[in-house]
């Protein structure tokens, strides 16, 4: 018996009832020698801090970094899950083979090798690698089933980055809440959340900090035609007047007239990032919103495997090419010219070298039906943009003109669509707002002269601009380095913060958290927010480069090239350098508020004592810790300095206890118990010279 793993319910059963499989059962399908059975996202998760040690599960900053030996793996507590997980531990024990047809990805091959490594399946696994669900592309891959090995590097790339995340995020959540959270507020650390979050609210301050300030340019109308003055923006309207009055004394002078005929490019096809991209710019769909109808194209068979960061395609898929757009019946006015020729092989469209696991986005050619108008929008998309990678680029002619006033340069520029090209998949969309752009430009000469219609134009300086999800999905891409040119955008996608496939989640989640706000379109950051970034001291943590650095590693990982081990390690060494210094070398004056806790003005505010910024008085080195039951020594082992919270009964304050470990003498403690007689006393607590804890009677 065949045992099949599928992602999910809808997926195995198309699998299913290709395979021969047609026999329903409780969580799987059988027949024709196989079972088909499936998961429904993770069913297994990396095990808490308390499944390894029992004091774990209470937040201790003496316990920080908290770093197991071996990671294990665990049981999602749901019912669901665990008689699903059941089903698939029992079939996978009775079988001869394990055929993974988990989502081909890292994240599905994390999922489905946890399972399996859960379930104890010790029979040979193959590996079903498609790019689509359509019948022919799931018969296909069964009749070329790859060896579960071919994968291992992409299993242990996901399970890094899940080690990865879990050490930085259980351990910085702690350390950060524990520190300045005052017990009111968790302060959630992450891996790409806290970097995303410092390049909003860095954007953020640029424009709050911006001062909006006047300027006046000098411009110029001759034959109808506008032109710019080309001295830098004038700072006082005096200087612009007398500009004015040296314009108008004088004639307009043509100094050199050119048209060049160029070519603008066609446009690449989709990845995930770009088609979210175009979601949120053409119609305001989140970047989630956007994975969700593009999942769904996908398990309707319409689109092939959505989570990609290519925009390319791999060789062998030029020959089905012709018969991807035959199916494409609405679009038909556009294809027909194109299968009136052979599909040219061009390298910026098939590269086998651009392409690893997955290739861009495209339409499988199968007629759309019983789709949604938010999906329909996402299809149109990603079909215009398959179309029009395939057709002419798109011939205009720019034209420059320059001209002066006296010592005064002036130019305007135009551009006008000769052949429209691969536009013409786009004739229908809004015409962008440009003044220069599609006007006919009168004809100019060179040395002509004439009168002109000099004049002020005042304006106001802007502010950065806020981030929408487009330009953000953009800035985690490059690591927040603002990258327009298509081929250095591929570069950089090694350095990215994030995957394709997480970035939409990080995002909800810092929405989630009341980290960030929507203001139409626009991107900001809360209150809340930007106190957390403020409280983070550590730059390590807000850096955007280095994010983008782990995940070029992770990417190695995935391809052989660098050891997963090597890569714990540093994580290791780098969660422990930052809780040190979190720790030990944070100002004392650093306190997180959440945007509610404005302290009265009028009454006065309790400081909270941080015991971790007071020396030992014994070994006068090392940093206090307060721990569950004493504060002590964070050298304890060497050093053997520490005081119980309760002495003889009674229970002092943090401001007694900082007394006392200053070696003054507590106050007068009332109601305390003296051993023998069983009569209460007053008295103070003291260190004696040998830092012993000493009563003395009142």
């Amino acid at each position: 018996m065949i045992v099949c793993i599928a992602e999910k319910p809808s997926v195995a059963k198309d699998i299913a009832e290709i395979i021969g499989a047609k026999q329903r059962n409780d969580g799987y399908y059988e027949g024709n020698g196989y079972q088909v059975t499936w998961t429904f996202g993770h069913l297994c998760t990396l095990k808490e801090p308390h499944d390894y040690n029992e004091n774990w599960k209470y937040w201790k900053l003496e316990d920080l970094p908290i770093a197991p030996a071996n990671f294990g793996i665990k049981l999602i507590e749901n019912q669901g899950v665990e008689k699903q997980f059941n089903t698939i531990a029992r079939l996978v024990q009775n079988c001869d083979q394990v055929i993974n047809c988990g989502d081909a990805g890292q994240e599905g091959e994390l999922i489905q090798r946890w399972v399996l490594l859960k379930a104890k399946c010790n029979v040979p696994i193959k590996r079903l690698w498609i790019s689509s669900l359509t019948e022919e592309a799931i018969k296909e891959g069964f009749e070329k089933l790859y060896e579960s090995s071919k994968y291992d590097n992409l299993y242990a790339a996901g399970s890094a980055r899940a080690i990865g995340d879990w050490m930085l995020g259980i351990n910085g959540t702690r350390l950060f809440t524990k520190k300045f959270g005052q017990g009111k507020s968790t302060l959630s650390i992450g891996r790409v959340q806290t970097p995303t979050l410092a390049m909003i609210v860095a954007r953020q301050k640029e424009i709050d900090a911006f001062i909006v300030q006047d300027y006046w340019e000098l411009k110029t109308k001759y034959k109808d035609q506008e032109f710019h003055c080309q001295i830098d923006r004038l700072k006082t309207e005096d200087r612009a007047t007398k500009g004015l009055d040296y314009l108008k004394e004088k004639e307009f002078e043509i100094t050199s007239f050119e048209q060049k005929e160029g070519k603008e490019g066609n446009p690449r096809l989709y990845d995930l990032t770009s088609l979210q991209v175009d979601g949120n710019k053409k119609f305001g769909f989140s970047a989630d919103e956007t994975l969700k109808y593009i999942q769904s194209l996908y398990e309707k068979k319409l689109v092939t495997y959505p989570r990609v960061d290519t925009t390319y395609l791999s060789e062998d898929i030029h020959p089905k090419i012709p018969n991807i757009l035959k199916g494409m019946k609405h679009y038909s006015r556009f294809t027909e010219p194109l299968l009136s020729a052979p599909i040219p092989m061009t390298k910026t469209v098939f590269n086998d070298k651009k392409v690893t696991d997955h290739h861009a986005i495209i339409p499988t050619g199968v007629l759309p039906s019983g789709i949604t108008p938010d999906e329909q929008k996402i299809y149109d998309l990603i079909c215009r943009r398959f179309i029009a990678v395939f057709y002419p680029p798109c011939i205009v002619s720019n034209t420059t003109v320059l001209g002066k006033v006296g010592d005064l340069e002036f130019k305007a520029t135009g551009k006008q669509i000769l052949k429209p090209g691969w536009k013409v998949l786009y004739t229908n969309e809004k015409k962008a707002k440009s003044s220069n752009e599609e006007a006919i430009m009168p004809h100019f000469e060179k040395g002509e002269k004439g009168p002109h219609e000099p004049y002020i134009h005042k304006g106001k300086t802007s502010p950065p601009k806020h981030y929408t999800e487009a330009t953000l999905l953009r800035s985690m891409e490059s690591a927040g380095k603002q990258v327009d040119d298509e081929e250095m955008r591929e570069i950089m996608k090694d350095n990215g913060i994030g995957r394709p496939s997480t970035r939409a989640n990080i995002i909800e989640t810092l929405f989630r958290r009341k980290y960030i706000a929507k203001k139409r379109k626009n991107i900001i950051a809360t209150p809340t927010g930007i106190a957390l970034i403020d409280t983070i001291q550590n730059e390590l943590l807000k850096s955007a480069e280095l994010t983008g650095n782990w995940e070029r590693k992770l990417r190695l990982i995935e391809k052989g090239e660098y050891e997963p081990d090597v890569f714990k390690q540093e994580l290791y060494k780098m969660v422990r350098e930052l809780t040190d210094d979190v720790i030990f070398n944070t100002p004392t004056n650093i306190r997180f508020f959440e945007q509610s806790e404005k302290p009265a003005s009028k009454k006065r505010v309790k400081q909270a004592i941080n015991f971790n910024e007071i020396n030992c008085p014994k070994c006068k080195s090392a940093k206090l810790i307060k721990g569950k039951t004493a504060t002590g020594c964070s050298n304890f082992k060497v050093c053997g300095f520490k005081v119980p919270f309760e002495l003889m009964g009674k229970k002092l304050t943090d401001k007694q206890l900082q007394d006392l470990l200053s070696k003054s003498k507590t106050g007068v403690i009332k109601g305390i118990i003296e051993p023998g007689s069983g009569q209460k006393i007053g008295g103070k607590f003291i260190l004696d010279d040998n830092f012993n804890i000493q009563f003395e009677k009142h």
